[in-house]
């Protein structure tokens, strides 16, 4: 709290508190509220009033298990039908629209192909009309207080030559002309945002240091750092899969050579496998054909996994995360073969960082994108919800 701060200033901190509280942590009854936010009772019951008001959360008698002597505690809930957040995302290979209520909830999700050589910003058109199909379903007291689109950082184009494809100007302006209409949007690479979904609801809930690495055309990491995402110079940080770890490797489309995306990346999968690199589904069947025993798939992953491990050692040695969040084809590859990054993981760190790092696989899946973007839109909302609210 800051010195000299304001009752109203201290109310407002209080109301963010505490919708944040029900929208990361679910329905919460009063009486834990007082205990989790240190606040007094009759302070969270003027507070939880001020957010039924303003059509934010909903209160109702928690159902008892026991009979108990007094009156019952009130459990908050977050309003997940009647607020939510536009969130999109940009791939490698499909694009995707989803309603997302406060507190998390999926509320509708639509997605169609991205074909080769579409731009991000020729990508938006599609996007609009998924977002028109979404919004015929909405309710008339349903209230949208914002949007994001997380965007992968690589594309392919009609050529088949992958290309830088982050946000960029060209397509925030898009995005406000077709789908933000008036309200806040925002824009982030794939990777920083599905790294947020994974701290806020995924594997990596409750860890202050992480490392979210993201695997499909390309590799690239998300970076929480002190319980805040780093992000670097105009968003575009995170470049993991350019640093080079082998410089008589191969050739990588950046123009440098031995990159790790070049060790680890789908199609050095796909390669060793000897695999067509450009095959749709190809890493699926290359993990099914290692688990099944065959040769060249087995040999594929373990050669790969060996390079991760060593990646992911470097990475360690630097940041010194808590958690190391495996996503995209990177978690397929490592459930597949964990004691082969472990153990090139622990060959290669510093024994004064590895033992506690923490490596999983992401727990939201195919949906960290679109989870981390309603979490950047919710952002003006939990930390001021009446001004927020009103607003909206």
């Amino acid at each position: 709290m800051a010195p000299g701060a304001s009752q109203e200033e201290i109310r407002r901190q209080n109301l963010g508190a505490l919708l944040r509280h029900v929208h990361v942590h679910g329905p919460t009854t009063r009486a834990q509220l007082t205990s989790r936010l240190g606040l007094n009772r009759s302070t969270i019951g003027a507070l939880a009033g001020d957010l039924v008001t303003a059509g934010l959360v909903t209160e109702e008698v928690a159902p008892s298990v026991t009979r108990r002597a007094g009156r019952p505690s009130l459990v908050v809930s977050p309003r997940s039908d009647g607020v939510y957040a536009r969130a999109l995302s940009i791939e490698a290979g499909k694009l995707r629209a989803a309603r997302i209520g406060l507190g998390g909830r999926i509320l509708d999700l639509r997605e169609t192909v991205r074909p080769a050589g579409m731009s991000a910003v020729d990508a938006v058109g599609a996007l609009a009309d998924l977002v028109r199909d979404m919004e015929c379903a909405v309710t008339a007291d349903a209230v949208c207080v914002g949007g994001a689109v997380a965007v992968a950082d690589t594309a392919r184009d009609s050529d088949g030559r992958i290309r830088f494809g982050g946000p960029d100007e060209a397509l925030r302006a898009a995005l406000a002309a077709e789908i933000a209409v008036g309200l806040p949007f925002l824009a982030g690479d794939l990777a920083d945002i599905a790294g947020l979904a994974e701290h806020i609801r995924g594997a990596a809930a409750g860890s202050g240091n992480l490392i979210y690495l993201h695997g499909d055309l390309g590799v690239s990491a998300g970076l929480i750092i002190d319980g805040r995402l780093v992000v670097g110079h105009q968003g575009h940080g995170g470049q993991v899969g350019h640093m080079v770890v082998n410089p008589n490797g191969r050739p990588c489309w950046c123009g440098s050579r031995g990159c790790w995306e070049t060790e680890i990346g789908e199609a050095a999968l796909l390669r060793h496998a000897g695999r067509d690199p450009d095959a749709a589904g190809g890493v699926a069947e290359v993990l099914h054909a290692a688990a099944q025993g065959e040769p060249a798939a087995t040999e594929a992953v373990r050669r790969v996994a060996e390079w991760l491990g060593f990646g992911v050692a470097n990475l360690v040695n630097i940041i010194n995360p808590d958690t190391v969040v495996l996503g995209g084809s990177l978690g397929e590859i490592y459930a597949a073969a964990s004691d082969t990054v472990r153990h090139r993981l622990g060959e290669v760190a510093l024994p004064t960082s590895w033992p506690q790092v923490q490596l999983r696989t992401a727990a939201l899946g195919c949906d960290a994108a679109l989870i981390g973007a309603a979490e950047l839109a919710f952002e003006r909302l939990l930390a001021d919800p009446l001004n927020v609210g009103s607003a909206a």
